[in-house]
């Protein structure tokens, strides 16, 4: 498990879990979300590497061009531009840029 403590900084932060719906156990993709005071965002994507990983790209995106529902999507795409699936895993890419958009949302 992993905790992440609460911060006064910590204007809002959402975790999207999507998961099989027979499954009560690991996520096929998820998204940890937090907005802080600034505005600034910061993203983590779980499940669809071997490790949690940052979204960085989508983070500089946004700071860039602004926290706007117009902007959720492209920064998304952004993100996950180069991610590559197999036959077994590829529909995780747009699940994960649905969720980056839903997380995004909620933390707006």
């Amino acid at each position: 498990a992993v905790n992440v403590p609460s911060s006064a900084r910590h204007r809002k932060s959402t975790y999207v879990k999507i998961r099989d719906r027979q499954s009560y156990a690991f996520a096929l993709v998820s998204v940890a979300a937090v907005r802080d005071a600034s505005g600034k965002v910061r993203l983590a994507l779980g499940g669809v590497a071997h490790k949690p990983w940052r979204a960085e790209k989508a983070e500089a995106y946004l700071a860039q061009e602004g926290m706007t529902a117009v902007n959720f999507r492209d920064a998304a795409e952004v993100e996950l531009a180069d991610a590559k699936g197999y036959e077994h895993n590829a529909f995780k890419i747009e699940l994960a840029k649905r969720a980056i958009v839903r997380a995004l949302t909620e933390v707006m």
